[in-house]
């Protein structure tokens, strides 16, 4: 399936003169996710990158602890949307048999399964202590971040997720109609390719929830940086786990909670 779409409009002005107008719009499909032959999650997603997201959501959702627990990742077009059939081995099997027997909803901010509160705010592991990047690396990947965003640049409609390197080098990003699904894209797309923090972050072009700083806590990220503001949940949950935010990320300006800048 194509990421765009081709759509027509009437563009009126504050005059109220009416002209024509073609705008490519970001794709957003249902996207169903096959565990084992189970059905696990439909997701709305953007249609690029599938084999990144399933390993970044099943990395998220604590149902693999590494690749090696993904055995096969296959995707499947139907009239209807996408299906990408996983298969899990190993413990992983038994934790998504265990999970679906006790589901009571799906959502796509990695609570798929739940079904009590304990288990939704599930203990998190602590990160090890390091010196996370300057401030000054941050300011330099948010000015160039709107250059990797191709996607974004024709449809204005998708978030995008950043590996950034120490000094604030842009490394790999992945885009996505939804927020969370772009914050799997990359952390599948790390884990897949070999690839680790090094020292960097991690800069989203959303808010900072608190499932996005779950996501970033068990992919090892030392900083998550977001350019929308956190819930108060993000902050304590990244403290509790030694995980350093910036936040409000802006050209001018940036809050930072953590280890000292």
């Amino acid at each position: 399936m194509d990421r765009m779409a081709p759509a027509s409009f009437t563009r009126i002005a504050a005059d109220g003169v009416a002209t024509p107008a073609d705008r490519l719009l970001a794709a957003e499909v249902p996207i169903a996710i096959e565990i084992n032959g189970i059905g696990y999650a439909v997701m709305m997603a953007t249609p690029a990158d599938l084999e990144d997201f399933a390993t970044g959501f099943l990395l998220a959702e604590r149902l693999a602890e590494t690749t090696a627990d993904i055995v096969d990742i296959d995707s499947h077009e139907t009239a209807n949307g996408i299906i990408l059939r996983t298969t899990l081995a190993g413990e992983g099997a038994a934790r998504v048999v265990d999970r679906v027997r006790h589901r009571t909803t799906d959502s796509s901010c990695g609570l798929c399964g739940i079904d009590n509160l304990e288990a939704a705010l599930r203990p998190l592991p602590r990160l090890a202590e390091t010196v996370p990047a300057e401030p000054a690396a941050i300011f330099t990947a948010l000015a160039a971040l709107r250059t990797r965003q191709p996607l974004n640049a024709e449809t204005g409609a998708v978030h995008a997720a950043a590996l950034c390197a120490r000094d604030g080098t842009i490394r790999l990003v992945r885009e996505d109609v939804g927020r969370h699904n772009g914050f799997d894209k990359l952390i599948g797309a790390m884990a897949r390719q070999g690839l680790a923090w090094d020292g960097g972050f991690a800069l989203l072009s959303s808010r900072c929830s608190f499932e996005m700083v779950e996501k970033a806590v068990l992919a090892r990220c030392p900083l998550l940086v977001s350019i929308s503001a956190p819930t108060a949940l993000a902050v304590s949950r990244a403290c509790d786990a030694g995980l350093a935010l910036a936040v409000l990320a802006r050209s001018d300006s940036l809050l930072w909670t953590g280890a000292a800048a």
